[in-house]
């Protein structure tokens, strides 16, 4: 059965109105703010992402993102994290929040647990006035001008926001610390992209 014009033009849509989400977070760069979390995340020697439902996804692509450039990191589930989770984190590590509305009651007392274990804290965010927001050391701002389904509900343009807002981390990281391609070669063999870059340093050699 052939989709109708209008359903279709709903699946079009949703290139629109992430398109729009990107360059509205790009209006909104704020160099100051990246510059003083790609700094806490080049000094930590452990990090830590936090969020629930999508968010929570995002957090761990970011986990991922960040161990594939050699900083050490993993997802804390929310539900783990008062159950001893926390204790990965040490004084002097970061923990990496994501809230859209800084109020998600689930990551509260994890801020709490990080104040007091003296973890510094990066909230992703669209309420600066929120907790999460007040009681992070670098508050990133998040954009998102509408979900790309016909209600508006399901977590998509502000998870593309928040993977957008990862992504531009990690490129600072990798030219904060210098890192190299043949140091991804090493922890990164597996795969097309392991067969790119062993096959491009071999031809270097």
């Amino acid at each position: 059965m052939a989709l109708t014009k209008e359903t279709l033009d709903w699946m079009q849509n949703a290139f629109r109105i992430e398109a729009e989400c990107l360059n509205g977070l790009f209006e909104r760069f704020d160099a100051q703010s990246y510059e003083q979390a790609v700094e806490l995340l080049k000094d930590a020697p452990r990090i830590g992402t936090c969020g629930c439902g999508h968010s929570g996804i995002a957090c761990m692509h970011f986990a991922h993102l960040l161990c594939c450039v050699e900083r050490p990191a993993r997802f804390i589930s929310p539900a783990e994290a008062v159950h001893g989770a926390t204790g990965f984190l040490q004084e002097g590590d970061v923990m990496v929040f994501v809230s859209r509305g800084g109020k998600t009651k689930e990551l509260l007392p994890i801020l709490d647990i990080c104040h007091k274990r003296g973890v510094k804290v990066i909230t992703v965010t669209e309420n600066k006035d929120s907790a999460l927001a007040q009681g992070a050391d670098v508050v990133l701002a998040q954009y998102v001008n509408r979900e790309t389904d016909r209600h508006n509900d399901q977590g998509t343009t502000s998870t593309t926001s928040v993977c957008a807002i990862f992504h531009a981390l990690q490129a600072g990281l990798i030219e904060a610390t210098g890192y190299a391609k043949e140091q991804f070669g090493v922890v990164h063999p597996g795969g097309a992209v392991g067969e790119r870059l062993t096959g491009s340093m071999g031809a270097d050699r």
